[in-house]
């Protein structure tokens, strides 16, 4: 019974000191993320081209991101310029972050009674990236209006709207 008792033992020695010799060791971490500002864009003016004459030879009216306006060809400006301004949008979210401006791609049309002209050649006030400074960012966007032979007078719209997107960098 002795004999049983210490095999028992040394059984049990060996076995609690093997267990520690190959005891498996942990460490922990934990899982973290940061929600951020969604970015957004809103709408602040249109884009308005202003007063602008035709003749019997095309041309364009270049609008700057800043408002400037030139011409080409056939177009002139008259004195009273009428309503010029850049379309404008306000860019808002996380204070620091860039983000990566997309202007259309396609022309747009604008018509008055049945008449056409296209809008195109898109430019933008930053261009390409722009930073939200305090989480905010103004974005202006200029074009080109391409004027026809002897264009008829008219208040010439956009049936739909241009999209300008805004997409973190």
């Amino acid at each position: 019974m002795k004999g049983i008792k210490r095999l028992f033992a040394v059984s049990f020695a060996i076995l609690f000191f093997s267990s520690e010799i190959f005891a498996q060791v942990s460490a922990t971490a934990t899982a973290n993320a940061t929600i951020i500002t969604p970015i957004a864009i809103a709408w602040g003016a249109d884009m308005n081209f202003g007063n602008v004459a035709s003749s019997t030879s095309a041309g364009t009216v270049i609008l700057t991101p800043l408002g400037a306006r030139s011409t080409t060809g056939g177009v002139t400006l008259p004195v009273t310029t009428g309503t010029v301004s850049a379309a404008s949008f306000t860019v808002t979210g996380e204070a620091g972050f860039t983000y990566a401006i997309t202007l259309p791609v396609v022309a747009t049309t604008i018509s008055s009674a049945g008449n056409n002209m296209t809008v195109n050649t898109w430019t933008s006030n930053p261009s390409g990236t722009g930073t939200l400074t305090g989480g905010t960012s103004t974005l202006t966007v200029g074009a080109t209006l391409n004027v026809g032979i002897s264009q008829p007078a008219g208040t010439y719209v956009s049936g739909t709207p241009f999209t300008v997107t805004v997409n973190y960098n």
